[in-house]
């Protein structure tokens, strides 16, 4: 390698031409997508744009029309049903809202995966649970239920439990949703502290701006099925395309629809203009 050559990174995830279906709709439109080893990938775009259903292609979680995916290095299609279960235990999950089960204790939610997909003893099961709590400065609160935590808690014991069996990629669904602005930041700082101490990949999904340029090393913004561009914060913050700088800007979009396409959207017909949905 030369002085002027740099090594390419490594790709922990890598999407080619990914199309995806509901029903007659097209969601995705042949998206091409690499993550690299130890980023932070953060995934944005308007209301609609196909964020949520590429977060969940990109956890194994949905059927594509067509196109490729490997994920550590792995073709999804050509994994076996115990080969796919096995790739999966390394990869951790943080679901908006927190997904915790209210009738589990905050340390039971959080070790349920290793009872799942582990022999360990349940001791054993507890002290791994403990030591994740710390983690995420939720040390001492395991014997409690969700019921009685905060919101910024929650998400903070979602996080805990999405790394228990410390995956290689960890995935996060709207992180700061729904929380105050201070404890936005704090759980901003727990992703970027996550990944520092854990070494993992972090692919987040989120709306909010100043969460996005905080903690991302590259960003793709989707629209309409469509990457825009995917970029370092200050490559998207200068980009001359309209369509990003009116999300960036919070400008509204002059798109109208017909009733009658709305409606036909929601039922799978097809619409004519003019017409009533087929």
């Amino acid at each position: 390698m030369t002085q002027n050559e740099q090594k390419s990174p490594n790709s922990v995830i890598e999407v080619e031409n990914l199309v995806t279906h509901y029903g007659d709709r097209k969601i995705l439109n042949g998206i091409t997508l690499d993550v690299h080893e130890g980023e932070i990938m953060v995934i944005m775009g308007g209301s609609g744009s196909g964020k949520s259903t590429l977060l969940r292609h990109l956890m194994a979680l949905e059927t594509k029309t067509s196109g490729t995916m490997r994920i550590l290095g792995r073709d999804i299609d050509k994994l076996s049903a115990l080969e796919f279960v096995e790739l999966r235990k390394k990869l951790g999950v943080a679901f908006q809202g927190g997904a915790l089960f209210s009738s589990l204790t905050v340390g039971e939610n959080v070790m349920l995966p290793l009872y799942e997909h582990t022999d360990l003893e349940w001791s054993t099961m507890e002290i791994m649970a403990r030591m994740k709590l710390q983690v995420v400065e939720l040390g001492g609160f395991e014997d409690l239920t969700p019921a009685e935590l905060s919101g910024g808690m929650i998400k903070r014991a979602a996080f805990a439990r999405a790394i228990i069996m410390d995956p290689k990629i960890l995935f996060c669904d709207e992180p700061s949703a729904g929380l105050d602005p201070a404890v936005a930041s704090a759980l901003d700082d727990l992703i970027l502290n996550l990944r520092e101490a854990m070494g993992m990949t972090i692919v987040v999904v989120t709306h909010e701006l100043e969460s996005a340029f905080k903690i991302a090393d590259r960003i793709t913004v989707l629209d309409r099925g469509d990457i825009l561009m995917v970029g370092t914060v200050e490559e998207v913050r200068s980009s001359s395309n309209e369509r990003i700088y009116n999300l960036l800007n919070r400008v509204p979009e002059d798109d109208t629809m017909d009733p009658d396409e709305y409606l036909a959207r929601l039922t799978g017909e097809k619409f004519e203009a003019g017409s009533r949905p087929l």
